[in-house]
């Protein structure tokens, strides 16, 4: 094999003669050529006539925008962020940058700060591509159907529910059972908003519906709107006369999804693993110290979601040649859509913009790590 050198040199002595040469011996010096080089004939006559290109040129095609710094504080607000898509970081990214800057977790110069709002969805998932790492697992289903009280809690399905107010939730348990069910185990009660997105995680220590019924009072103190409506699977834990008569007492909506329909709860289901899942993982927990250490957890953790996690909605889905296409809005914090919803009033928007002034979202992040490490080292 000829090096590139020799193949220069080659090309710089025989393209004079082959340039003055007829067309015999043009064919004849291009037959040795090619034979010597094994270059493509096409190629090999373009470089005996034009030459090689001159060392030191530019690659064609654009140049590059965003270099290696605008890269590296992309994945840094992406990481902060909680590896949220592109379609959620995207319209999030002038907000995080502005907090970051006033919480002096971040400085950039402007030029960087530019080209980093100017960013579209697909530059953000090309500049992420490497920093991307996806792991799926699956967890087992502990919901044991709940026969009591089914006529009396009717199917949301036809149940009116204005799910433009916020105070209607979907609620599910996220059992912490590890690879088998027997015993006791702790368990998630997850609580999604419909309207606003806000989510809130209370650790229980059974499976009861004493347990529930109690997560839910405390559910209630947690939220920043009143409770207005509740929907769950049918599991035992929720159809049962403890939560059927609280939630009478309390005129809050009770309603339940269609067996075995998942997407009947869709909202609260996606929170299942992007926030519960996605943080604590898979493990058995099922000791009071691992309980102490799930609500301090989650303590930070309802903050970080609420305050610093964009949420999007469906606003429309059109069915279009056997294809389903879906329209969301633009995302948004569920804390900015609860401030940008008029129902709620001023006084509680005033307490949360307070509340969002104080907060940091890398010491927050730092802290829901912190824990989260504490406790798998107790788990494994």
């Amino acid at each position: 094999m000829m090096s590139q050198r020799s193949k220069r040199e080659m090309i710089e002595a025989i393209r004079p003669r082959y340039l003055k040469a007829d067309k015999a011996e043009k064919e004849q010096i291009l037959d040795e050529f090619v034979a010597t080089t094994g270059y493509h004939r096409k190629y090999a006559i373009r470089l005996l006539k034009h030459g090689p290109k001159p060392r030191g040129l530019k690659k064609a095609g654009r140049k590059k925008v965003y270099q290696r710094e605008v890269v590296q504080a992309l994945e840094q607000i992406w990481k902060i962020c909680g590896h949220i898509c592109s379609l959620r970081l995207k319209p999030f990214l002038p907000e995080i940058i502005h907090k970051l800057e006033s919480c002096n977790e971040l400085s950039l110069p402007e030029e960087t700060k530019r080209l980093l709002l100017g960013m579209s969805r697909s530059t953000i998932d090309r500049c992420l591509k490497r920093a991307r790492s996806i792991t799926a697992q699956h967890g087992i289903s502990t919901t044991k159907p709940g026969s009591l009280l089914k006529q009396a809690i009717p199917i949301r399905t036809f149940t009116p529910w204005n799910e433009e107010q916020p105070g209607f939730l979907e609620i599910d348990l996220v059992a912490h059972c590890g690879m088998t069910t027997e015993g006791s185990y702790l368990n998630t009660l997850t609580a999604t908003d419909i309207a606003t997105g806000w989510t809130e995680c209370l650790a229980l220590p059974q499976k009861t519906q004493a347990a529930v019924s109690q997560a839910v009072v405390e559910l209630q103190k947690l939220l920043p709107f009143p409770l207005r409506g509740l929907d769950s699977d049918n599991g035992s834990e929720f159809i049962n006369d403890t939560l059927w008569r609280y939630c009478q007492t309390e005129q809050i909506t009770f309603t339940r999804s269609r067996p075995y329909q998942k997407n009947d709860q869709a909202h609260v289901e996606q929170k299942n693993w992007s926030v519960v899942r996605h943080t604590i993982g898979y493990d058995r927990l099922d000791s009071p110290e691992e309980l102490a250490l799930l609500r301090e957890i989650y303590t930070a953790l309802r903050l970080y979601i609420n305050f610093f996690q964009p949420v999007l909605k469906l606003v429309g889905k059109e069915r279009i040649d056997g294809k389903t296409i879906r329209e969301y809005d633009l995302a948004q914090t569920p804390y900015r859509r609860v401030l940008a919803d008029v129902s709620i009033p001023v006084e509680v928007k005033t307490r949360l913009v307070a509340q969002y002034v104080l907060l940091n979202p890398v010491t927050l992040r730092y802290q829901i790590d912190a824990l989260v490490d504490r406790l798998w080292r107790i788990t494994r």
